[in-house]
């Protein structure tokens, strides 16, 4: 009988929670500056555009993409294509010799990084006016396309502008290709190819947003496959202003026991995990919104130490760049 009653109890706390996350738009933005992504795509024939300066800084070493270049364009109302390509600085930092390992002598290469190219599809959408979550709204809003919507004069409440969705999913299928440079061979970067299938949502309780993300990397011969999961909750305090709070968490899945990598991409070593806490935001440069400064630091909260890969500090400092038919 206590089991029965408990029972009903969470589902009741179930259904309230469901109808408060429905209840209210989501606006949370992944994406840069950060690293958790979102169900967002740039919009229908529409370009974003991403200049970031990225750095990824531990006790052992540490990367940079000075720039990198993300590239963004909506195909439908829900369909985005990605291409993204850094021009990647990695450092290593010199150690003493201590408890039995030789001293590492430090070094800094530089060159052309790896491209990324991704596909993001929002196959589902929640809005206010629709009856229940399994009403929602799926599809691959491909027909925006290819016919477009017609224009039709209205007055009053229906000239207002469509609810964002107060509940969106997506997927973002990527995959890491090496350009024909020395990259690889230099340890400018890990081989390739490697691919990453994530799944992507966002939602709002009240005035606070959440958007978070989970997916799978599956490396490669010389790549330990990995889990990647990300939360950022904040506040969007005006169409020109947004602060978020990220935690990040990247972790190997498997160890690779043979040394096949370069520099700092040399496998056989103990399986690793980069946890970290960020805040960042965006706010837009002109009254268009079009230009936005982006901008996010944090570090992380784990012990850090030259045997794992926990940054005493990353950051994110760019612009996005938003192009398209008005």
């Amino acid at each position: 009988m206590y089991f029965l009653k408990s029972l009903i109890l969470r589902l009741r706390f179930l259904a309230l929670f469901l109808i408060s996350v429905l209840a209210a738009s989501a606006h949370a933005q992944g994406g840069p500056p950060f690293i958790t992504d979102d169900p967002g795509t740039p919009g229908n024939k529409h370009w974003e555009i991403n200049f970031g300066w990225i750095a990824d800084h531990n006790r052992a070493s540490a990367a940079y993409q000075v720039p990198d270049g993300d590239f963004n364009y909506g195909l439908g109302d829900r369909v985005q294509l990605k291409y993204e390509l850094p021009i990647a600085i990695e450092q290593t930092l010199a150690q003493p010799a201590a408890n039995g390992n030789p001293a590492v002598l430090g070094q800094t290469i530089g060159g052309l990084g790896e491209s990324l190219l991704g596909i993001k599809w929002r196959f589902y959408e929640h809005r206010a006016t629709d009856n229940s979550w399994m009403h929602g709204r799926w599809g691959t809003g491909l027909l925006s396309l290819i016919h477009p919507p017609p224009k039709e004069e209205k007055s009053g409440e229906e000239a207002a502008e469509p609810a964002d969705p107060n509940l969106a999913i997506s997927t973002y299928p990527q995959i890491y290709l090496d350009n024909p440079t020395r990259a690889v061979p230099r340890g400018l970067v890990a081989p390739g190819p490697n691919f990453f299938l994530p799944i992507e949502y966002s939602f709002c309780l009240g005035p606070v947003l959440f958007n978070g993300d989970f997916g799978y990397s599956f490396g490669n011969h010389a790549l330990p496959q990995q889990w990647q999961r990300g939360l950022i909750v904040g506040h969007q305090f005006s169409e020109s202003t947004e602060l978020y709070v990220e935690l990040h968490d990247i972790q190997d899945a498997n160890r690779l026991h043979t040394l096949q990598g370069v520099g700092n991409f040399t496998t056989g070593y103990p399986k690793q995990r980069e946890t970290t806490l960020g805040l960042g935001g965006r706010q837009a440069l002109n009254q268009a919104k079009t230009i936005n400064l982006l901008l996010m630091g944090g570090r992380s909260f784990q012990t850090t130490s030259v045997d794992n890969s926990q940054p005493t500090w990353i950051a994110y400092a760019g612009f996005q760049v938003l192009l398209g038919p008005k």
